[in-house]
């Protein structure tokens, strides 16, 4: 045992749910503690997703110590809540690679483990699929239990209830728990809470509530009346009668720090069949302090201290999201049309402060991103000028709806698209690498992409005054240190802009990779163009370079298939231009996680990578 390990002398022993299973059930409130701590001292050294997982300590220890996992399927809704899961389950020891090139990835994922039944990063996914689990499991005829465990946030989604009204469909033996961490209703979570718990998911009840049943199948007026009764009296002391209209039994709420009453509850819902509910109180980085006091700044943490009470400052550098947030707080004082809408991404696209100053103009959906587009295209048919911050990997969830409700009807919304490529350690589920692809072909929209600060509150102002529908495309984190000018200034939509004048050689960049581009553009002695608009294209500019320049090279941070070069590659074999020309940009793979750099340099898009690429087909 490493010096490490030696302060966890029953979590060192555990290598796999099997090792937590040999422990008598009295060792467990230890094991809670030992793994809640060994979270605490891991990622506080490596940075991470922190305080939902410090909530579901207990949670994760009951279930894989009742459920024979893997052979019983555990669902991990949005992996944020998963990391306790990936210690229990043989990959203590490498969590503190989490998030880094080549380390464990950040949430639930196939390939890794097979405890990880599901891959998931976006949210509302897993009563789908667990469901989709337990109907092979009766096809098959295979005893096993499938659980999805949701967190409140990702029941905001129509996604999940969807699921939850097909399961009384299918009568499937599915266990759906909601780890709800909202914590102004954990003051409710008490010893009568977890007792009418225990009792609801007890034999006896059960018992008497399937014999009632069949004693009253003959007798139907009477059967719907003991039906209502039963509902409306659990509806009287429990939260739970939406549950129980959706075809599922509601138990709970249970307090899901408590791991004795987690044990015994799940000990008798493992008998009962058909589709259950339980419904588990947890708390936001439960058992570090500053994380309870305020879990959406410790959601995810850089390396810091755990002995002091707040996460280290660092030096404030201006993101685009900010440069998004300002503008749209400036832009709401003199246009009063203006309403600004986010699935429950306020403080990723930086819309605090126009939350807190215009709070009846300012809509948190939750995580509903569907909702979110067809509630701006409504908006806008009403005159209201609309504009959607939202995630690229967030928008491909309401593809239908940014085609249907939008763009057919030529509605004036702009859309904020924050994350555009590759994000770093949230890996495949959130690199933004579709976006331009996925939104070029729509008729109507008009799509830009920044290649720096000054550059994007320019672009948001001209798709904010452009009448129809738009979207601006920005990366994650720092720009690159320009001023941003905050006057009321606009591009001529489909005009780009000139770098750098060289020979031969002729660079049209789209977006972020600009300052990569200058620096190979220097190297190559080539023209440099900043596209800005992936539609519609500055054609002028193409037919120019291509008249003076031998070598079109096309550079984005976005998926080479269907992307701004296959625009420009369209446009050359329309006019039946000859010119050669190499595409640039991510692969037809999906890309890991890790540090940024890495990433772009695994993908060739550094300038050194780049340089040596271009010099190779140049001489070729």
């Amino acid at each position: 045992m490493n010096a490490t390990l030696s302060h966890y002398p029953l979590l060192a022993g555990i290598n796999s749910p099997h090792d937590l299973r040999r422990l008598e059930s009295g060792q467990l409130q230890q094991v809670t503690d030992e793994l809640r701590q060994y979270l605490i001292d891991t990622i506080s050294r490596c940075g991470g997703h922190f305080a939902a997982g410090l909530g579901t300590v207990e949670l994760t220890v009951a279930l894989h110590y009742l459920y024979n996992t893997p052979d019983d399927r555990l669902v991990w809704d949005v992996g944020h809540q998963a990391y306790p899961h990936k210690v229990l389950t043989g990959r203590r020891d490498q969590l503190e690679t989490v998030r880094q090139t080549d380390g464990l990835h950040p949430f639930p994922v196939r390939s890794e483990s097979e405890y990880d039944t599901f891959g998931v990063g976006h949210s509302s996914t897993s009563i789908s699929a667990a469901l989709g689990m337990a109907i092979a499991a009766k096809k098959k005829g295979e005893d096993r239990r499938t659980v999805a465990v949701i967190g409140d946030g990702a029941m905001t989604a129509g996604m999940a209830f969807e699921a939850m009204n097909h399961a009384s469909d299918v009568d499937a033996n599915l266990l759906v728990i909601l780890n709800d961490n909202d914590m102004s209703i954990s003051e409710n979570v008490g010893g009568l809470n977890n007792y009418l718990a225990k009792i609801l998911s007890g034999k006896f009840y059960s018992s008497i509530r399937q014999g009632g049943k069949k004693v009253l199948q003959n007798m139907p007026a009477i059967s719907q009346w003991a039906h209502r009764v039963e509902e409306h009296m659990k509806g009287m002391m429990l939260p739970g009668t939406l549950f129980e209209e959706l075809g599922f039994n509601y138990i709970g709420p249970v307090d899901g720090h408590n791991i004795d009453a987690l044990v015994d509850t799940l000990s008798n819902m493992k008998q009962l069949t058909g589709p259950q509910f339980l419904h588990v109180v947890t708390r936001k980085g439960k058992g570090y302090e500053p994380a309870e006091n305020d879990p959406i700044a410790y959601h995810g943490v850089p390396i810091f201290d755990p002995k002091d009470d707040k996460l280290p400052a660092g030096k404030k550098k201006v993101t685009y999201s900010n440069v998004f947030g300002e503008w749209l707080v400036d832009v709401a004082k003199t246009d009063e049309q203006l309403v600004g809408i986010t699935p429950a991404m306020r403080e990723g696209s930086d819309m605090i402060e126009f939350s807190r100053q215009y709070p009846e103009r300012y809509f948190d959906v939750g995580i509903a991103e569907q909702h979110a587009v067809t509630l701006a295209a409504g908006l806008a048919c009403e005159g209201c000028k609309p504009v959607v911050a939202i995630y690229s990997s967030f928008l491909q969830r309401a593809y239908d709806q940014l085609i249907h409700d939008v763009a057919i009807q030529n509605l004036d919304v702009l859309f904020a698209i924050d994350r555009g490529g590759l994000v770093g350690g949230d890996g495949a589920t959130h690199h933004g690498a579709y976006d331009l692809s996925f939104l070029r072909c729509i008729p109507n929209m008009v799509i830009m992409a920044a290649s720096d600060e000054n550059e994007l509150r320019q672009m948001l102002n001209t798709g904010y005054q452009y009448n129809g529908p738009a979207a601006v495309r920005y990366p994650r984190g720092t720009g690159t240190g320009v001023t941003v000018n905050t006057e009321n200034k606009t591009i001529a939509v489909g005009e780009s802009r000139k770098v750098r004048t060289g020979e031969k050689v002729a660079i049209l960049s789209f977006g972020a990779l600009l300052k990569e581009a200058e620096a190979v553009a220097e190297k190559l002695d080539a023209t440099l163009i900043d596209m800005r608009f992936i539609k519609p294209l500055d054609t002028n500019v193409i037919d120019q370079v291509c008249q003076s320049h031998t070598h079109l090279v096309t550079l984005e941070e976005n998926a080479l298939m269907g992307g701004a070069g296959s625009a420009v590659n369209e446009y050359l074999m329309q006019q039946g231009n000859r010119v050669q020309v190499k595409n640039l940009g991510l692969p037809d793979h999906f890309v890991e996680h890790g540090d940024p750099k890495d990433l772009l340099a695994r993908c060739g898009l550094t300038a050194d990578k780049m340089t040596n690429t271009l010099n190779q087909w140049l001489h070729n």
